[in-house]
């Protein structure tokens, strides 16, 4: 009984020192509380019923518990940089699809917002001299971040309008 009163007396602590230090939480409500691995889950989901061709011509999506090393390397992300994250990507340099949905660690949203800017950055590189068509698509990728903290990617033809589907389906 006392560890359960020192527990809620420690998480009401953390929620005032939190407020106080200005952080808010403007996740919509449906999204909070949310364990990595559900979070994980919608993602995949997102991802899975949303991607267009994007995920016809790339491998199974990514999620935690998988051979995932060539991806996190080419993504330039480590695994303990992520909480959640679902990520469909060509690993064969002749298409620039990829879509990725990744939740951050703590305090590892830069590392994660910088990595996969310089992904983009890259694919644009890779394609700019040969592959014309793969490097508008590159060149028009959309990266964002949701009011949750999710670091959204989306390069593929239609990115914005699979963008708008994939981040609809979250909602």
């Amino acid at each position: 009984m006392k560890r359960l009163i020192a527990a809620g007396l420690a998480l009401l602590l953390l929620t005032g020192l939190l407020a106080a230090c200005g952080q808010k939480n403007d996740a919509p409500e449906e999204t909070t509380g949310l364990t990595a691995e559900d979070r994980t889950a919608r993602y995949a989901e997102a991802i899975n019923n949303c991607g267009a061709e994007a995920v016809e011509y790339n491998p199974p999506i990514t999620t935690p518990g998988g051979d995932s090393e060539l991806i996190f390397q080419t993504l330039g992300v480590t695994e303990e940089d992520m909480s959640s994250y679902a990520i469909s990507m060509s690993l064969m340099n002749v298409q620039a699809y990829t879509i990725a949905l990744i939740m951050p660690a703590e305090g590892k949203a830069g590392t994660v917002l910088d990595a996969v800017n310089g992904y983009v950055e890259q694919q644009q590189k890779n394609f700019e001299l040969y592959l014309a068509d793969q490097y508008e698509i590159a060149k028009n990728a959309k990266v964002e971040t949701l009011d949750d903290g999710t670091i959204v990617l989306v390069m593929a033809e239609n990115a914005g309008d699979i963008y708008t589907a994939v981040t609809d389906a979250l909602k």
